[in-house]
């Protein structure tokens, strides 16, 4: 069975715990309000969902911060699942 799991796309059950504790962290060391970042969440859903079909129980929106000339800068990441494309 250890074979066929290299081949699969599909995270392990780890993998997504580990990734979500990291989101975790990042939006905590972040300056936006949760209650701010899902409104952000939610405006940028709804006009993706214009354009295209997204997996909205798969959507990861958060702060995170990187190095730049100037020092730690906030970004806004976000991973967006695509199920497909409208209008094709």
């Amino acid at each position: 069975m250890e074979f066929f799991k290299k081949f699969s796309n599909k995270p392990t059950p780890k993998e997504v715990a580990k990734d979500r504790l990291k989101l975790i962290l990042i939006h905590d060391r972040g300056d936006l309000p949760q209650e701010t970042l899902e409104k952000i969440r939610v405006e940028i859903l709804a006009v993706i969902s214009k354009y295209i079909e997204i997996d909205v129980d798969d959507v990861e929106i958060a702060v995170s911060k990187s190095e730049s000339v100037d020092g730690n800068s906030p970004s806004l990441v976000a991973n967006i699942p695509i199920r497909n494309v409208k209008g094709r």
